[in-house]
């Protein structure tokens, strides 16, 4: 189970928040996945966590819309269900989900960032199965 302060954008913390919210609106404005000098700034306001764990969000969405499979997502959070572990430099969880047309879906990942967490070294994933509807309003998810 997750906690309401860092999982969900609508009773997350303030600064995690904000930069959710920046990363969405960089992400409409900038289709090549290129991190812009004001998400990096914003970036940089992050705890170093919270910062590796935006980065990843970015990651992910940038390797699935590579993915054979057709999935175009336009939103990803790596703490939906359960809580990433950090380690060092590295984030691995099991609770990640993803918004790609109108729909979410689960996914595991490990994600490797540089010292300062501002870019990511690797990353691999596993996309699971979909979110059911009924699930989404629990899990802090939306439409």
């Amino acid at each position: 189970m997750h906690s309401s302060s860092k999982s969900s954008i609508f009773g997350g913390v303030v600064v995690k928040k904000s930069a959710f919210v920046l990363m969405a609106a960089l992400l409409q404005a900038a289709p090549s996945w290129a991190m812009d000098a004001r998400f990096a700034a914003s970036l940089k306001k992050l705890d170093p966590q919270t910062r590796l764990e935006q980065v990843c969000d970015l990651e992910a969405m940038s390797r699935i819309s590579r993915d054979a499979k057709p999935y175009r997502p336009d939103r990803a959070k790596t703490d939906v269900m359960s809580h990433p572990v950090h380690a060092g430099h590295t984030v691995t969880g099991k609770g990640g989900a993803f918004r790609s047309k109108g729909r979410w879906y689960s996914f595991s990942f490990t994600c490797k960032g540089t010292p300062d967490h501002m870019k990511v070294l690797s990353f691999s994933y596993k996309i699971g199965e979909p979110i059911p509807e009924s699930k989404w309003a629990t899990l802090g998810l939306w439409r």
